[in-house]
């Protein structure tokens, strides 16, 4: 948290609102809505990215690339992701996977300019077809939320996983 933020207190009208935003995006994204996901909870001048991970020493920092990304999307490139998915051509997502986002220790903050800093750590378990082992993404995801007519929508994504070598074949999921 940054000195021009105001933490928002757990158990507060604002958290538990938070919360419930984010309990919804995991069931809409695990039941396989990610149109109406987008549609309803996503600003269109969204930024959405998952930054590259190396295994650095500590004085180097955390050891996340400032400008390499595994996904680094746009509304406009969300859609088609989400758009895509609905054909006969995604053959990445056709079956679709069997999805299951599991989001704790939430940690609200008000940064001052009508918008919410949220932390959460994240557990995306994810089969597909015949798979006996699931693919297990964890790590944190920082989003910026902020009111849109009223609606909170996410205006800003940065997924952090913990692994540095992604063991899957794709990344045609949403986070």
């Amino acid at each position: 948290m940054n000195p021009t933020t105001t933490k928002v207190r757990v158990g507060s009208e604002l958290h538990c609102e938070v919360v419930d935003w984010l309990d919804t995006e995991a069931e809409l994204l695990d039941d396989g809505h990610e149109a109406r996901w987008l549609e309803e909870m996503v600003s269109r001048e969204v930024v959405y990215q998952m930054p590259l991970r190396q295994t650095v020493e500590r004085a180097r920092g955390a050891g996340f690339e400032e400008h390499a990304f595994h996904l680094d999307e746009s509304y406009g490139s969300l859609a088609s992701r989400v758009a895509r998915n609905q054909t006969a051509y995604a053959w990445a997502e056709d079956p679709p996977s069997r999805m299951r986002h599991f989001v704790t220790n939430v940690r609200v903050s008000e940064t001052g300019d009508g918008l919410l800093a949220v932390r959460s750590n994240l557990l995306v378990m994810r089969t597909r077809q015949e798979m006996t082992q699931p693919q297990i993404f964890a790590g944190e995801r920082r989003d910026l939320l902020r009111r849109e007519d009223g609606v909170l929508r996410l205006y800003r994504r940065t997924i952090l996983l913990d692994l540095t070598v992604i063991g899957t074949h794709n990344l045609a999921i949403f986070f």
